[in-house]
């Protein structure tokens, strides 16, 4: 049985399923789940500061990774790790967190940093949503 669980971990890790740069197609429901994410997370006291990445049913708080897979199990009823909500997310951390080079897991050490506000939260989402809608109006129709 190990055996053939690290055959299949070297095999997603070789065809590019765990590559933290990967860039799935956008679609309109990548929009929705956005959407759904801020719903979410709409208040302070609905945040969840010290992100596990363990997202169990039944919670009152969110961490921002949390969310959006909630959002995504809605919207989609089909969380991927490396979807592509969840990965624009990632980019939107890189281009707008100055100690981005320090974290591990962007989502959770990002949610995480003492210096995150509930208001740098929500304008993670609304970049995001921002991103995704441009990539949409950007990508060829057949992909949406």
């Amino acid at each position: 049985m190990f055996i053939l669980a690290t055959a299949l971990t070297s095999f997603a890790l070789v065809n590019g399923q765990d590559d933290s740069e990967v860039k799935p197609p956008v679609t309109k429901a990548d929009v929705r789940i956005v959407q759904r994410a801020r719903e979410i997370l709409s208040s302070p006291d609905k945040w969840n500061r010290a992100d596990n990445r363990r997202c169990p049913d039944g919670a009152k708080t969110f961490s921002l990774y949390c969310a959006l897979e909630k959002a995504t199990d809605e919207v989609n009823g089909d969380f991927k790790h490396r979807g592509a909500a969840m990965q624009e997310a990632r980019f939107v951390i890189d281009d707008i967190a100055p100690n981005r080079k320090e974290y591990h897991h962007r989502l959770m050490d990002y949610n995480n940093d003492p210096t995150t506000t509930f208001a740098d939260i929500q304008k993670v989402f609304r970049l995001l949503e921002d991103r995704i809608a441009k990539r949409l109006e950007e990508e060829p129709k057949d992909k949406k």
